[in-house]
């Protein structure tokens, strides 16, 4: 691995973890995101909407897997594009996709442990960085099982290590409960919130009550756009006994919706 510059490691200051402006993003030849307006810092943010909202776009689109199409990207108070070097960006950010590959022969500890290096972390930083992430999702007991014995809830938390293993900044998480079981989703609530306190934590999901547990704020997208931000008691607000939903949060997020799809068809 080269050594890093000064300038890549000097301490940097921004007003957001994560800012966009008019931000456009395609998947495939579809226009995913269209137009969005978005600042986050600090926290545990949920990501919501309905399916093809452009949230899974979005998320790839932060983890600079997908390019922006228009409008401007910052992360960390550097310009992602097609001219950016993003490596100083990727170095400081944990990304856990839906669907993750891996190699199955890998035990858990080399898997968290590979991945560290691709995040070029440094080589004598990386096995106590592994141990702790490894503790830290519960699955030290299996730290040396191979990837391809490992149940479906515990393959989750093992992609969940190796988004949080280099202490990233911003921690980008699609769809992480999948899989997990209730005890393990309580788990994982309280590691949230212990990892919001020092990042910006985006959390892509369609569990409502996760939300609710674990997000000190709430973004909906539809239609590739930010139509609400705000507080899960400010959502849960939003809407009453007349709106579909078995919690306050879920009516309330109904509530915006069909206000928003009414305010769209005018």
């Amino acid at each position: 691995m080269r050594a890093l510059s000064a300038a890549e490691t000097a301490a940097t200051t921004h007003p957001w973890a994560i800012h966009a402006e008019g931000l456009q993003v395609r998947a495939g030849r579809q226009l995913a995101v269209n137009g969005l307006d978005l600042a986050l810092n600090t926290g545990v943010h949920g990501l919501l909407g309905p399916n093809g909202a452009g949230k899974t776009t979005l998320m790839r689109s932060l983890a600079t897997v997908l390019a922006p199409a228009g409008g401007r990207l910052t992360l960390l108070g550097r310009p992602v594009d097609g001219r950016a070097d993003l490596r100083p960006v990727r170095r400081a950010l944990g990304y856990l996709p839906q669907h993750f590959g891996f190699y199955p022969r890998f035990s858990v500890r080399e898997f968290v442990g590979y991945m560290a290096w691709l995040k070029e972390m440094p080589k004598s930083a990386i096995p106590a960085a592994v141990q702790r992430a490894v503790d830290r999702v519960g699955l030290t007991a299996r730290a040396d099982a191979r990837l391809r014995t490992l149940s479906g809830g515990m393959l989750r938390r093992a992609g969940i290590a190796q988004a949080i293993v280099n202490d990233p900044q911003i921690l980008l998480l699609d769809e992480p409960t999948v899989g997990l079981d209730p005890e393990q989703r309580l788990d994982f609530r309280e590691l949230l919130r212990d990892l919001g306190t020092d990042s910006c934590v985006l959390v892509s999901t369609h569990l409502v009550e996760d939300v609710a547990a674990a997000c000190t704020d709430v973004v909906l997208l539809n239609e590739g756009r930010l139509v609400w931000q705000g507080t899960p008691e400010t959502l849960a607000a939003q809407g009453d006994q007349s709106h579909p939903g078995d919690s306050p949060l879920e009516r309330g997020y109904s509530a915006v919706l069909r206000r928003h799809r009414a305010e769209a068809a005018r």
